[in-house]
C-alpha cells in the first residue's frame, strides 16, 4: 500500500453532514413555518372531529393528500413520473407516520390534549437516540442541553404555568399509546435521511404519502364510505382542505426539506413552538389569552431554541 494511499480520508458520512449559511437559515426558517401550521390545525381539528370519527377524517386527509401532493409534483413541479424502487421504504416510513396519528387521535379519548402534549415533548430527545442508532449521526451535548432547556419551557406553556398539575402528571394508558406514535415518529425523521438514496424530495414525500393510506384503511374505510358527505357542514370541508393541503402536503415538504439540512434532534425540536403557536391563535381569535406566567415559558423554549439554533451542529 503506497503511503497515499495510507493517506487517503475515510469517507463521510453523509449523514453527518450539515446544510451551512444560508441553506441553514432556510431550513430553520422551514421548521419555524412548520410549528406555525401544525399549531393552526389544532383549532380546524377540533372543530372537525365534533363531526367525524378520528379513523375515516385522517383516511379522507390522507386521500386528499394523495390527490395534492400528486398534483404538485408531477403537474405543477413537473417531476418525471418514475415507479419507487425499494418499495418497502416508503411502507414502512408510512407506517410510522400512520401509527403517529392514529395512536395520538386513539389517546384524547383517554387523556386530554394536555397530557398528551406532555408526552410529545420526549419525540426530540428519543429523535436524537434514533439518529445516533440509524445513522451515525451523534447530538452534541450543548445541542441536548438547549433541547432539555427548550422542553421544560414547552412543558411550562402546556400546564400553563400551573406546578400543581405539572406536579399531579399521571401516566394512564392515553399517554402510553401515544407514546407508541411518539416513538414511531421520532424514528421517521432520521429515517428519511437514511432512507433517500438521491430521489427527488418533492417525489419522494408523494410515495410516503401514498403508501401511508393502506395503513389507514382498516380504521377509516368503511365508515368512510358510509359517511353521508352532504349533510356534513362547511367546517369539515374547510378542516379536510386545511390538513391535507396545508398541515400534510407543505408540512411534509417542510419537514423533508430540513431533515435533509439539520441534525433530527434539531428538527424536532422546533415541535416544542406548537404549543406556544397554539396559545398565540387562540388569543387571535378572540378565545382568550394565556397568563403573562405562561408567555414566560414560550419565552424560555423560544430562548432555547434560539441557542440550538446557533449552536454548531
Amino acid at each position: 500500500m503506497t503511503d497515499r494511499a495510507k493517506a487517503s480520508p475515510a469517507p463521510a458520512n453523509r449523514h453527518t453532514v450539515h446544510a451551512k449559511g444560508r441553506e441553514k437559515l432556510m431550513a430553520h426558517a422551514a421548521m419555524l413555518l412548520f410549528a406555525a401550521l401544525i399549531a393552526g390545525s389544532f383549532s380546524f381539528g377540533g372543530m372537525a372531529a365534533r363531526h367525524l370519527d378520528a379513523g375515516p377524517l385522517t383516511l379522507w386527509r390522507y386521500l386528499m393528500t394523495v390527490v395534492v401532493m400528486g398534483l404538485l409534483t408531477f403537474g405543477i413541479l413537473r417531476v418525471p413520473f418514475r415507479a419507487p424502487q425499494r418499495i418497502w421504504r416508503f411502507a414502512l416510513l408510512g407506517g410510522l407516520i400512520a401509527v403517529y396519528m392514529l395512536t395520538m387521535f386513539a389517546a384524547l379519548e383517554f387523556t386530554s390534549p394536555v397530557q398528551t402534549g406532555a408526552v410529545f415533548t420526549l419525540m426530540p430527545l428519543i429523535s436524537a437516540g434514533f439518529a445516533l442508532v440509524f445513522i451515525g449521526q451523534k447530538t452534541r451535548p450543548d445541542v441536548l442541553l438547549a433541547l432539555v432547556i427548550a422542553a421544560l419551557g414547552a412543558i411550562w406553556v402546556i400546564f400553563r404555568a400551573d406546578i400543581g398539575a405539572i406536579l399531579s402528571f399521571d401516566v394512564g394508558r392515553g399517554e402510553l399509546i401515544y407514546f407508541v406514535g411518539v416513538i414511531c415518529h421520532g424514528a421517521y425523521v432520521p429515517l428519511i435521511r437514511k432512507f433517500n438514496q438521491g430521489e427527488n424530495p418533492v417525489a419522494f414525500g408523494f410515495w410516503v404519502v401514498v403508501f401511508t393510506v393502506p395503513w389507514l384503511l382498516p380504521t377509516g374505510a368503511v365508515p368512510l364510505a358510509t359517511t353521508d358527505f352532504v349533510a356534513l357542514p362547511a367546517t369539515v370541508w374547510a378542516t379536510i382542505a386545511y390538513l391535507s393541503i396545508v398541515t400534510t402536503a407543505l408540512t411534509f415538504m417542510l419537514l423533508q426539506y430540513a431533515s435533509m439540512r439539520l441534525p433530527a434532534p434539531k428538527v424536532l425540536g422546533y415541535g416544542y413552538l406548537t404549543p406556544t403557536f397554539i396559545i398565540l391563535l387562540e388569543g387571535l381569535l378572540g378565545h382568550g389569552w394565556a397568563s403573562p406566567a405562561v408567555f414566560v415559558g414560550a419565552l424560555v423554549t423560544a430562548a432555547g431554541l434560539l441557542v440550538m439554533g446557533l449552536l454548531r451542529d
